[in-house]
C-alpha cells in the first residue's frame, strides 16, 4: 500500500516553517482507496507571498487543528504504507518532524516520483509537477493545494508503477539501509536516530563508549561511517563493535563541536585518537613598510610565524579587519584591503587620514592600530554565543567571562538574559580546552556570530 502525500508549508525548511495544510491518498497500486486532507494550524504567521501562490490565509489556519489533534489518526492511516510524493525528501522532513514534537517516531519507506519520472521518462523539458503533468496529459485540479497536488501525483505514480514496476521496486530496494548496518546494531534505533544537530555516541557490548562524534545531522553522518565498502580498517572494528548508538541534540554545529570536544576528553574513547578539528588556516600579521608605516595583511598563516589573531577562513578575517578599521580608524590600504599604487580610496571620502599618502604622522597612526592589536587578543572581554536551540522556542547560549569559556546550556527565546550573572544560571559548567578555545575564537571573529556582549 502507498501513501501518496503532498503538504503546504509557511517556509522551505522544517527546522522553522510549519505544516498548513496536508492531503493524503491511499493507493493500492491499482486504484485509490482513501483520501484524507485538513487545514492545519502552524501556530505561526502564514507569509504573503505563501498566501499568494496557495491561496491559503492566515484566517483560514487559525481555527484549522493543530498537527497534534490529528496525529494519531494520520499516524494509523500512514502505517506500513509507502510514503510516495513528488520531491519526497521536503513532504517526509516536515511531516516526519511532526509527528517527532507530537511523541510518535515515524519511519515509512518512501518512494520518489520526480526520481522515478527521470528513469522511467527520460529527455522532459522540466520534472517539476505542473510541467510534468501537463506533458503527460494529466489534469491539475486546485494547484499548489494539497490534495489537488497529491491527486495528480496519484494518477503520475500509477503511470509510472504501470510502465516499470521493476524500477519502483529497484527504488524500494535501495532506499532500504538494512545492509550497512552494523551486525548488532538494533535496525530500530538507527530507525529512531534524528536529522538534526548534535553528538553522537558509539557504545559496545558492554555499554562503554567507544567512538563520540559530532554531525550536523546525526542520521545522514552515522549512515556514512558503515554505508558503502570502506576498506578503512579502524571504522569496520567500530563496526564490529557498535552494539548501541546514543546521542545528545545540540541544536546547531558549533555547539555539537564544543559538546563534542568535552566528550572526547572526558570518556577518552579507544576510537577517537585524535580531534577532528582543522587548524585555523588565516591570520592577520603585522609588519613595517619602509615609510616606518605599520601594515596589518590577512594572510594563509606562515610556518613559524604566529600571526596577532586565526581565523578559520580568509571571509572571516577580512569582515574581521574591515571592522577594525571602522572601529580604530585605519587606513584599508594599509589594513591589507585595498590595493592600490597611490593613496587609498577613502582619502578622497574623507573616511581615511592619510597614512597611505604620507599625511598622516607616523607616530599617531602606529598608536592607532597598536590599540586595534590590542583589542584582537582582550582576554577581559565577557559575551555570549546564541545559537539555534534543539526546538523551534529555544536557543542555546555559550558563554565566556573575561577571555574563558565557562560551558553552555539552552534558554527559551522569550526569555531576557541582562546581565552575566543572569546567562550563569542558564549555563553547565564546563572545563575549557584548547579546542573549545579555537572554536570561538573563530566562531566569535566570523560573519554569522550572534554575540551578546556583557559589561
Amino acid at each position: 500500500m502507498y501513501a501518496i502525500v503532498d503538504i503546504e508549508t509557511t517556509g522551505g525548511f522544517a527546522g522553522k516553517s510549519k505544516i498548513t495544510e496536508i492531503a493524503v491518498v491511499v493507493h493500492d497500486g491499482e486504484k485509490v482507496v482513501q483520501k484524507y486532507e485538513t487545514l492545519l494550524n502552524p501556530e505561526q504567521q502564514v507569509p504573503g507571498f505563501i498566501t499568494g501562490l496557495t491561496g491559503i490565509s492566515q484566517s483560514m489556519v487559525d481555527s484549522a487543528p493543530l498537527f497534534a489533534d490529528i496525529a494519531k489518526d494520520l499516524y494509523q492511516l500512514m502505517a506500513d504504507k509507502i510514503f510516495v510524493a513528488h520531491n519526497v525528501n521536503f513532504d517526509y522532513s516536515f511531516i516526519k518532524r511532526a509527528f517527532e514534537q507530537a511523541g510518535y517516531l515515524f519511519t515509512n519507506k518512501k518512494l520518489c516520483t520526480v526520481r522515478l519520472s527521470r528513469q522511467i521518462i527520460p529527455n522532459q523539458r522540466s520534472y517539476s509537477l505542473g510541467n510534468l503533468c501537463e506533458s503527460l496529459g494529466i489534469d491539475i485540479q486546485n494547484r499548489h493545494r494539497a490534495m489537488g497536488d497529491a491527486a495528480a501525483t496519484s494518477i503520475l505514480f500509477k503511470k509510472l508503477l504501470d510502465d516499470n514496476p521493476d524500477a519502483v521496486r529497484a527504488a524500494l530496494k535501495s532506499n532500504s539501509k538494512e545492509m550497512i548496518l552494523p551486525p548488532h546494531l538494533p535496525k530500530e534505533e538507527y530507525l529512531a536516530l534524528p536529522e538534526s544537530p548534535g553528538v553522537y555516541y558509539f557504545l559496545n557490548e558492554r555499554a562503554e563508549v567507544i567512538y563520540v562524534g559530532k554531525a550536523i545531522n546525526i542520521k545522514k553522518r552515522i549512515t556514512s561511517h558503515f554505508g558503502g565498502s570502506s576498506k578503512n580498517t579502524r571504522n569496520q572494528r567500530i563496526r564490529n563493535e557498535v552494539h548501541h548508538i546514543d546521542y545528545e541534540l545540540t541544536g546547531n554545529e558549533l555547539v555539537a563541536l564544543v559538546l563534542e570536544s568535552q566528550e572526547i576528553k572526558r570518556l577518552w574513547p579507544i576510537y577517537n585518537r585524535s580531534q577532528k578539528y582543522v587548524p585555523n588556516q588565516w591570520g592577520i600579521y603585522k609588519y613595517e613598510d619602509r615609510s616606518g608605516y605599520p601594515r596589518l595583511q590577512v594572510s594563509k598563516r606562515i610556518k613559524g610565524a604566529p600571526p596577532l589573531i586565526s581565523f578559520n577562513n580568509h571571509a572571516d578575517g577580512f569582515h574581521f579587519m574591515l571592522n577594525k578599521i571602522k572601529e580604530f580608524d585605519l587606513c584599508p590600504k594599509l589594513s591589507g584591503i585595498q590595493k592600490t599604487d597611490g593613496a587609498c580610496y577613502d582619502v578622497a571620502l574623507g573616511y581615511c587620514k592619510g597614512a597611505c599618502s604620507g599625511k598622516e604622522p607616523v607616530v599617531e597612526y602606529t598608536e592607532r592600530v597598536d590599540q586595534a592589536i590590542e583589542s584582537f587578543t582582550s582576554n577581559e572581554r565577557s559575551f555570549a554565543i546564541i545559537g539555534e536551540g534543539r526546538r523551534d522556542n529555544e536557543w542555546s547560549i555559550i558563554l565566556i567571562e573575561k577571555g574563558q569559556y565557562l560551558g553552555f546550556g539552552f534558554t527559551q527565546q522569550n526569555l531576557q538574559v541582562t546581565n552575566l550573572e543572569e546567562a550563569k544560571l542558564l549555563i553547565d559548567l564546563y572545563k575549557p580546552t584548547s579546542e573549545i578555545e579555537n572554536y570561538i575564537a573563530s566562531y566569535a571573529n566570523s560573519m554569522e556570530a550572534e554575540i551578546l556582549e556583557f559589561s
